[in-house]
């Protein structure tokens, strides 16, 4: 089996993405978003997130918003297919969340183990 026929075989059918499909944007949300966001929280029976906010826009309009401070709070349109925008914008928000400091502890190279040292020598 050749690498390609696996690959395809592991991830299944794949749908060709329309030329006319709207745009998805991931971004932070500004002060000239605040009715657009409070229009969705009034959809999504939902306070609007406040904060740091971060929003789903589609074809230039919000679908999906989530809270960068608090990741419960989320709103979105009920009437439109919203769930893998949530979860892109949960990732997202988990991954600014992340603290710098955590990032600088992980290693920038392979610790010094002797090994490599021996056979360069």
């Amino acid at each position: 089996m050749s690498t390609t026929a696996f690959i395809k075989r592991i991830l299944g059918p794949v749908q060709a993405v329309d030329a006319d499909a709207p745009v998805l944007t991931l971004r932070y949300a500004v002060p000239a978003d605040t009715e657009g966001l409070d229009r969705l929280a009034q959809l999504d029976s939902a306070h609007a997130p406040r904060g740091v906010v971060l929003v789903a826009e589609v074809g230039g309009e919000i679908w999906a918003a989530i809270s960068v401070d608090d990741p419960r709070v989320v709103i979105a349109d009920p009437f439109r297919p919203t769930g893998e925008l949530v979860a892109l914008l949960a990732e997202r928000a988990r991954q600014l969340r992340r603290p710098q400091r955590d990032r600088r502890r992980l290693p920038r190279v392979w610790p010094k183990t002797g090994w490599d040292s021996a056979a360069m020598g």
